[in-house]
């Protein structure tokens, strides 16, 4: 398997867990591959591992949330394999924490990582593929983007890389870079730190089964493919729907508080929409639903 055969490829928190199995699965498909983690020890293990396995890795201990250190994490894979074909936007943060007692430096610690960090390494991988006509950017982002108990400020930055995918790949088609997204679910730290994903996620679902899908959107078999969302748990893969404008679309000159009533009681009230992972009902739904449910 020699798809990346030839590439640069920057992988970012790849010290361990996703990240590691992305940088040595690509290595294994032939890339030379930026080790990037802050936990610079864990970093070398995984360039060790590469290496062990004739492959080609360096490491790079720089933070992603700081743009001039995102800037040496590019310039470093520049430097040592003379390009940039890809990146993996690996690099995270996560706790859980009821919504109302979150702690304001926690969750300014976790958006410098997990949302500015992608803007920057990302940013200036894409100033660097545009000089070489072209590459591919995969985010990585997280089914939690769609609501989840007590990871609301996780879920927000996964939701922002989301929405960052997007753009990006309408900005940068022009420029040949493709940009997508991967949601997915393995046993890693991030796991054991709740009971819940535990009991979600089996141990058997090891990073490594979604490292193939990674492989595949940062080589040139996937040309065509950007703009989109994949989901991949180890065993399920699928394209994750956009959000959509919902019909009915109902039209007025002009709306006042009663007319915007109206609607949602003799309109919206039968189209209200499930949310979170979890689908939960809203409050005016159930009492057509849940007794159903429980008959």
């Amino acid at each position: 398997m020699n798809t990346l055969e030839g590439k640069a490829i920057v992988v970012t928190g790849a010290g361990r867990g996703l990240g590691a199995a992305f940088a040595t699965h690509a290595a294994a498909a032939g890339a030379a591959v930026v080790v990037n983690d802050v936990d610079v020890a864990y970093a070398e293990r995984t360039a060790t591992e590469i290496a062990d396995r004739g492959g080609r890795a360096v490491v790079s201990g720089h933070t992603v949330a700081d743009p001039v250190r995102a800037e040496e994490i590019i310039a470093t894979c520049l430097r040592e394999f003379g390009a940039i074909d890809g990146l993996v936007n690996n690099a995270g943060l996560n706790y859980e924490a009821v919504s109302w007692q979150d702690d304001p430096e926690l969750i300014r610690e976790l958006v410098e990582v997990n949302v500015l960090g992608v803007m920057y390494v990302g940013g200036a991988a894409a100033r660097a593929m545009v000089d070489r006509d072209g590459g591919s950017i995969v985010n990585i982002a997280s089914g939690a983007s769609l609501g989840q108990r007590n990871l609301a400020t996780y879920a927000a930055s996964k939701g922002a890389v989301a929405s960052l995918t997007y753009s990006w790949a309408l900005d940068m088609e022009a420029v040949g870079i493709r940009v997508n997204a991967v949601c997915p679910l393995a046993y890693t730290r991030m796991v054991l730190k709740s009971e819940r994903s535990k009991r979600a996620c089996e141990p058997d679902r090891t990073p490594d089964r979604v490292a193939p899908l990674v492989t595949y959107l940062l080589s040139d078999d996937a040309d065509g493919v950007t703009g989109q969302l994949v989901r991949c748990n180890g065993s399920q893969l699928h394209i994750v729907g956009q959000p959509y404008l919902k019909e009915p679309i109902l039209e007025r000159e002009r709306w006042d508080v009663d007319s915007v009533r109206r609607a949602f009681d003799e309109v919206f009230g039968a189209h209200l929409e499930p949310y979170g992972l979890e689908k939960r009902v809203p409050p005016r739904l159930r009492k057509w639903v849940e007794p159903l449910r429980s008959a």
